[in-house]
């Protein structure tokens, strides 16, 4: 009989198969034992490759070989001025190719921040808080809204529990979770509704799971696998860049040999026929094409990075430019996959709302003007219940915000706050951050006022 996956099994498999105990957990010397035959539960980065290796790899293309080539004849030749501008264009290629490919390289390792840093586990019946790195399979994990998912886990208990799983399926929308056994056995990730998935994130309810996968055996973790291990394959140009060099290699071979064989027949002397037929070979390779090439598709890279876009690869952006139809799903993978109220419809009036992202500046305006919020008791009223009646919470990234000031970009202001919890609590709670009222001050305009409708008067 064939195994069954884990979003078919029931509890009592799952008991079986993981020696569960759902009301218990595991103990730290089970922990332990687990531990050295499934590793810690993080995600690998693969064999790391020391920025003086990567600088030398980007002297492997043939077209780069063939100018040292020249570079070398050019120097025997005496040449000096020659074979100095040959290799300043060579180091010059190089060091782009590589700033581009260390800058590629460093921001692939963000996938690994997506791990959860502690997890709620339980413990010898106890409820402990551990490293997220330290989870085994089998052991049972408790999360609530806001909390990451530290490891691909089965669920036990459901309670309003929805998830946000945008960064591995693309689904903009939080995805309802249950614990019922699901029949079929060929089921996408989107629709394995009692699974939950390393590194996303519990936009509501709670639940309670059990760990069924770990580290690179989380779907997360063959993602990370399949960045390392791409097979590395020639684009277009590639391909056309190296047969070039091949043909004038040999256009330059038969050059120098025609050249030496007629002066050889006319009375010349032989050395002296040798060092013009290098000199005419050398003469015919274009040194400066390795570096317009670079220089070109350098430019492309910057502008995909200014739509935050990472390029690993500089001939990628060629790969890129010869696609003339991109087929797409789920709004998620296309936009930054920030919800927030951008038009407010109150009491006949159509209201804008001004300000990017969850940073909680901006304005309310009507007809192009500022509100004066002191006088719009509906406004206010509206605001109140969108600061109060809700679950997330906005909060700032100071490493997030600190680079953004190293860049001094101002479209990259909003980018340093971000949101915790569901996506439709953090649009209405940044709509009423955006007027200055946060959770806080309207607990504290209300406080000792029982029973009554009045809204508070301060702005």
């Amino acid at each position: 009989m064939e195994q069954k996956q884990w979003h078919q099994m029931d509890t009592d498999e799952l008991q079986q198969v993981l020696h569960l105990r759902p009301e218990q957990g595991l103990t730290e010397g089970e922990a332990a034992e687990r531990r050295k035959t499934s590793g810690y539960n993080e995600l690998s980065e693969g064999v790391k490759i020391s920025p003086f290796v990567l600088f030398l790899n980007q002297f492997k293309d043939f077209m780069v070989l063939v100018l040292l080539g020249a570079t070398l004849v050019s120097g025997l030749l005496g040449e000096y001025l020659d074979a100095v501008t040959i290799i300043a264009i060579i180091l010059i290629n190089g060091i782009l190719g590589f700033v581009q490919e260390f800058r590629a390289e460093r921001s692939l390792r963000a996938l690994k921040q997506l791990s959860a840093p502690t997890s709620k586990v339980l413990r010898d019946g106890k409820v402990v808080q551990i490293a997220a790195k330290e989870l085994v399979p089998g052991d049972v994990i408790l999360v609530e809204s806001g909390d990451r998912i530290p490891a691909d886990v089965r669920w036990l208990e459901i309670n309003s529990c929805s998830v946000e799983e945008s960064a591995l399926t693309g689904e903009s929308l939080p995805v309802n979770k249950h614990a019922e056994p699901i029949a079929e056995a060929d089921v996408p990730l989107g629709d394995r509704k009692n699974i939950g998935f390393m590194g996303t994130m519990v936009a509501r309810g709670s639940a309670k799971g059990v760990v069924i996968q770990t580290g690179m055996d989380t779907e997360m973790g063959k993602i990370a696998d399949l960045i390392q291990n791409t097979e590395s394959q020639e684009t277009p140009l590639q391909h056309r860049l190296e047969q070039l060099g091949k043909i004038l290699i040999a256009m330059s071979l038969g050059l120098t040999i025609l050249v030496v064989v007629a002066g050889i027949l006319h009375g010349q002397p032989a050395p002296a026929m040798f060092l013009a037929g290098v000199s005419l070979a050398v003469a015919a390779i274009p040194e400066g094409l390795p570096a317009i090439v670079t220089i070109a598709l350098a430019l492309g890279v910057q502008r995909m990075i200014k739509r935050k876009a990472i390029v690993r690869k500089l001939p990628s952006v060629e790969t890129l430019g010869c696609a003339s139809v991109i087929c797409s799903d789920k709004t998620g993978t296309l936009t930054q996959n920030k919800m927030t109220v951008t038009q407010v419809w109150l009491g006949g009036r159509s209201l804008e709302v001004t300000g990017q992202g969850y940073e909680p500046t901006g304005q309310i305006l009507h007809r192009g003007k500022p509100i004066e919020l002191r006088s719009d008791q509906e406004l206010r009223r509206l605001l109140q219940i969108s600061g109060l009646c809700n679950n997330a919470e906005i909060y700032e990234n100071t490493q997030a915000e600190m680079r953004n000031k190293r860049k001094g970009k101002e479209e990259q202001s909003a980018a340093g706050w971000e949101l915790k919890g569901d996506p439709t609590e953090g649009a209405l709670l940044t709509l009423s951050s955006k007027m200055g009222l946060n959770r806080s001050s309207w607990m504290q305009c209300t406080s000792g006022i029982k029973n009554s409708p009045s809204i508070p008067n301060g702005s």
